[in-house]
């Protein structure tokens, strides 16, 4: 009957590739721009981040694009902008609880220039030209006790060619550039003055409820019924996909360096990460963090650290542009040594030898005083710590003398 009626044509699935959503994480933390200015300004980073996501939506019709900033005070989207609520009227950041892939709802406007508080503008070299309409000039900020700070901003240029360019790509260009010059303008004297890390946690814990939330409207949509919520067959969380589901990832441009204080919330993200199967991939252009590394290992993702900053498109398009699908027929790098260290919960630091909880598995570098966990407030039994141990002497082992014939003078083993 389906045949008679033509049922059977609405039956058929797709045989095409699933989507395939990126999020990606710019770490924007001004200290450490600061210091890769001289090899690579943030303005010609954010180009090569415009070409890149450019190829990435070129890749499917279908293909989803995210962009976090993990900035010095908070973690801010530059796209999709999250839609302001009806009570905000002046230009600072809005709600970031409303974000979905609708269209975007422009409501309120700049301040009217009354705040006196200072504000820090990001610019580039002068005279410099950037692609993807972004042009360059230098500003100095008077900062207080007669410290300047000089910062680049990065400014949008109207061109003929706009009006020849794909949508999707300059909709994507125009909101992050407005967002992060926003973020930048935002941004005051204060704010690096009391943080010179980023955080990245934050940005983390964003992009998981965003690619939670793309997944859900995916399914329900496509009738994708793939099961992530965990092992319900033994076979260790590896169930078998009825349907192609949302393909999702996460990428991090990392510069800045420890983050040993948002241990906790980091470890949470890639726990989370790893069961939701989704691939945390690091480009570190600068720094070092321990947890990044432990991050890529445990969700199989992919690190990197360019030797040259200058080819960071050439990194992206090599690197980090295959999917999850394309990855199985790739040869990826990979990563040999994976420092696993842990941060101690007491001061925040990496240690190579600490003391565990037995009851909450927290992690300490000396023993806690009065032998209370301070995170369950357990009492602990340290035992002996701190005693010498005891010393067994070594018996002294009896060697046989021989005699010699005739004579009452012991002689050791003959040498041969």
């Amino acid at each position: 009957m389906n045949a008679v009626d033509g049922s059977e044509h609405y039956e058929r699935t797709s045989d095409e590739p699933p989507p395939a959503l990126l999020t990606i994480i710019l770490d924007t933390n001004p200290h450490a721009w600061s210091l890769l200015s001289s090899t690579l300004p943030l303005s010609k980073a954010i180009a090569n981040i415009l070409v890149f996501i450019n190829a990435h939506l070129a890749f499917n019709y279908a293909n989803k694009v995210a962009v976090i900033a993990s900035h010095s005070q908070r973690a801010q989207w530059l796209y999709p902008s999250p839609k302001k609520s009806l009570g905000t009227t002046n230009g600072d950041a809005p709600e970031q609880n409303a974000i979905d892939g609708e269209d975007i709802v422009m409501t309120g406007g700049p301040s009217d220039g009354a705040s006196a508080k200072k504000k820090l503008i990001l610019r580039g070299p002068k005279g410099s030209a950037a692609p993807n309409g972004i042009t360059d000039a230098p500003q100095v900020l008077a900062a207080e006790g007669g410290a300047q700070l000089q910062r680049h901003q990065l400014q949008p240029r109207v061109t003929a060619d706009d009006a020849n360019k794909y949508r999707p790509f300059r909709l994507v260009e125009d909101e992050v550039m407005a967002n992060l010059r926003s973020l930048m303008e935002n941004t005051t004297e204060a704010d690096l003055q009391n943080s010179s890390t980023t955080m990245m946690a934050g940005a983390l814990t964003l992009a998981l409820a965003y690619i939670n939330k793309q997944t859900l409207e995916y399914n329900e949509t496509n009738g994708g019924a793939m099961d992530t919520h965990g092992d319900r067959g033994g076979n260790d969380g590896r169930e078998h996909e009825a349907k192609k589901s949302l393909q999702s990832r996460i990428l991090v441009l990392s510069v800045s360096g420890d983050l040993a204080f948002q241990y906790i919330p980091v470890m949470n993200c890639i726990f989370a990460a790893q069961r939701q199967r989704i691939p945390i991939d690091i480009l570190k252009l600068a720094g070092d963090t321990v947890f990044l590394q432990q991050a890529s290992d445990a969700t199989h993702g992919i690190y990197t650290s360019p030797t040259s900053r200058l080819g960071l498109l050439q990194y992206l398009m090599m690197a980090f542009l295959p999917d999850q699908t394309s990855r199985q027929y790739l040869v990826l790098p990979t990563q040999v040594n994976v420092d696993f260290r842990a941060a101690c919960f007491c001061h925040k630091r990496v240690v190579d030898i600490g003391f565990v909880c037995s009851i909450c598995l927290s992690i300490f570098c000396s023993p806690p005083e009065g032998a209370t966990c301070l995170t369950c407030g357990t009492h602990l039994r340290l035992g002996a710590y701190g005693g010498k141990p005891a010393v067994v002497p070594k018996k002294k082992k009896k060697r046989k003398a021989a005699r010699i014939e005739g004579g009452s003078t012991p002689v050791g083993t003959p040498v041969p």
